[in-house]
């Protein structure tokens, strides 16, 4: 049994934000992450995934992000700098080490279960993000197609699709950045939403931004899942989008109603011949090692008020809804371990008054 003020699971943006913030303020601290290597989630995107075509990436407190080539995948410019960051401030991540658990011990202290042993902690920052949870819909026929089936999660870039033809489903950033790319390569693709594409023309600025996070924030304070932020935000009309538009690539499809051992059909008796479906989908939060503590409400989500469980205030997610963005993630962090100091401090000690 190892103990620790605090236990941060995951080193993603959300994770490394927050030991910084632990680190200044002087507490005790352990972080645990599954992966192999610095990187957090962006270790996994595809390589055509270069850090130009990245949205909206922040710099973590305390050193920026400078000088990177906008042509090299982002798993490479994101890991390498996530690397750095560590080394820089010292905050030595154990991994690979995977967490099945998070319970309540004795003495009001939480008992975080993991390949590599127990910790005991007085407080817990969860920061695992989505990445782990693909989230894959469910249809009629599912079972007998034939072709390949597989998700963003596992997506290894366009030349996989070369020849073929694809059924894109999913109607945010990433079935579109892979419609794009695959179209070039493809027989034919065809792009599948449950609901009408909106793309957002012009400027997204700060308030704009505010807005789109209040919404997110809104249901985690009612305990349900919660959305992306892009899911709020619409789509951006850059020029490969439109680009997309003009030429058909993305004229979208309402969702099919069954799939076929050859492809996909709707109600109306039309159908498209496809050799893969590609499952661009999402993601939910991976928070399935916290459920012996219960913190779920009947919605299905865990209500938050800013990083804190409402059910148990030793837990703070971060990374989570409001703060599932790079700058939200590192707002949450600083503001997590603020909490956390207060949750911590010793008592005051009792004015004693003496007669006389």
């Amino acid at each position: 049994m190892r103990d620790a003020d605090v236990v941060v699971i995951g080193a993603g943006q959300a994770g490394l934000s927050s030991a910084y913030h632990l680190k200044r303020a002087g507490l005790d601290f352990t972080v645990l992450d599954h992966a192999p290597q610095p990187g957090g989630a962006w270790q996994f995107r595809w390589p055509t995934l270069t850090y130009g075509k990245v949205h909206g990436m922040h710099a973590l407190p305390g050193l920026e992000l400078t000088g990177a080539d906008p042509l090299r995948p982002s798993s490479e410019v994101i890991g390498e700098y996530f690397d750095r960051y560590e080394r820089t401030f010292g905050l030595a991540v154990r991994r690979p080490v995977d967490v099945s658990a998070v319970r309540a011990g004795d003495g009001g202290r939480l008992l975080v279960e993991t390949s590599a042993g127990t910790w005991s902690a007085r407080a817990l920052i969860n920061a695992t993000g989505t990445w782990d949870r693909p989230f894959w819909p469910r249809y009629s026929g599912q079972e007998t197609f034939r072709g390949r089936q597989l998700h963003t999660s596992g997506y290894p870039g366009p030349g996989a699709f070369a020849g073929a033809r694809v059924v894109v489903v999913g109607g945010g950033t990433s079935g579109v950045q892979h419609l794009l790319e695959i179209a070039g390569v493809a027989a034919e693709t065809t792009w599948v939403t449950r609901r009408p594409p909106v793309f957002r023309d012009g400027s997204f600025g700060e308030a704009e931004g505010r807005a789109a996070v209040a919404l997110v924030a809104d249901r985690v304070r009612q305990g349900l899942p919660p959305q992306s932020v892009v899911s709020v935000t619409g789509l951006p009309l850059n020029e490969a989008v439109r680009a997309g538009l003009d030429s058909g690539v993305l004229d979208r499809r309402p969702m099919f109603d069954r799939i076929t051992p050859d492809g996909v059909a709707w109600a109306d008796g039309s159908a498209v011949a496809a050799d893969v479906i590609l499952w661009a989908t999402g993601f939910r939060a991976a928070i399935d090692h916290l459920a012996p503590l219960r913190l779920r409400e009947p919605g299905g989500g865990i209500r938050v008020e800013g990083t804190r469980a409402v059910r148990d205030p030793r837990v703070h997610l971060v990374g989570y809804g409001p703060s599932a963005s790079t700058v939200g993630a590192n707002r949450a962090g600083g503001a997590a371990v603020r909490e956390i100091r207060r949750l911590l401090a010793p008592a005051p000690a009792a004015m004693a008054t003496v007669a006389g």
